[in-house]
């Protein structure tokens, strides 16, 4: 959910726009950047701030005048989109906003004249600021991660697919926690899509599929010794080719038609895999939307 400020004209989330009152929180016409840059909210008008306030009994601090954007103090929208694109990197970044408090981040983009570059990296941007957060709190040691991989017998303790991907099980962006109790081994696909996700819910989400996970595990397995048998087959066919001296030739041409049908039939197979790997991500994308959905009742 984004409003619009009547001063600056950025396009932020409502968090921006949203001020905890001691009965109702407040909604104001202008954004928490202009806020802090000593702008008041009753000099600015921003009706549509104002209906969604009435309508969700919230207090709005505001006038009854339309939105000028020909005042914007941001009158250029490629500007615009930088500052909001910057904006919901850091809104959007558990790391960030543990370490770096809002009105700090608001501070140094009012006090220096830096338009983020979308060229940029997150962190190069804050580094443009003269702002640093510490994204590598991942500090586990190669050792540490070679005993994880051989206690788990380089087994996904999720899906039970092959993986090499040490993942902590709560997050060590939340956590800070390297220790060997908090480690435990997955493959790249559920490492990624488990990302900042609490251990609990990851695993209760992950025990209603139980007959997905042994299925990509099937197939898993089945492609393995087809691919290798594939590749075996090229070597052949390349070996073919060189004793021979020729491109063409019945023989080899013979070959090349059985790999062609093998390698159709094996992307098949493994289209059929991904499409379930997918469905299986989704569930959890939904089970982790839900779950951050269920966490505040507030739609705003």
């Amino acid at each position: 959910m984004k409003f619009q400020c009547s001063s600056c004209g950025l396009r932020l989330n409502s968090l921006h726009f949203k001020v905890q009152g001691l009965i109702n929180p407040k909604l104001t016409s202008i954004c928490d950047l202009c806020r802090q840059r000593g702008l008041v909210p009753e000099d600015y008008g921003n009706p549509v701030v104002k209906i969604f306030a009435e309508n969700l009994l919230f207090v709005f601090a505001g006038n009854n005048e339309d939105v000028d954007s020909d005042r914007f103090l941001i009158p250029d929208t490629k500007k615009r989109r930088a500052y909001e694109g910057f904006l919901q990197d850091y809104d959007g970044n558990v790391l960030a906003k543990q370490q770096l408090p809002r009105e700090k981040l608001n501070q140094a983009l009012l006090d220096k004249d830096f338009v983020p570059d979308a060229n940029l990296t997150f962190a190069e941007n804050l580094s443009e600021l003269g702002l640093e957060v510490d994204f590598q709190l991942n500090t586990v040691d190669y050792i540490d991660r070679e005993r994880i991989r051989a206690k788990y017998k380089y087994r996904c303790q999720y899906c039970g697919r092959r993986g090499r991907s040490v993942d902590h099980k709560d997050p060590v962006s939340l956590s800070n926690d390297n220790s060997l109790d908090n480690l435990i081994l997955s493959c790249s696909e559920c490492n990624r899509i488990k990302s900042n996700m609490p251990y609990e819910l990851f695993v209760k989400l992950n025990e209603q599929i139980p007959d997905i996970n042994q299925k990509l595990v099937k197939y898993e397995d089945a492609l393995a010794p087809l691919k290798k048998e594939f590749q075996e087959r090229r070597k052949l066919l390349s070996a073919k080719m060189h004793l021979k001296g020729v491109v063409n030739d019945p023989e080899l041409n013979a070959m090349r038609k059985s790999n062609k049908r093998l390698q159709d039939a094996i992307d098949s197979l493994e289209s059929d895999y991904h499409a379930l790997a997918l469905a299986r991500e989704d569930h959890f994308k939904n089970g982790w939307k839900l779950y951050l959905a269920g966490q505040d009742s507030d739609i705003i």
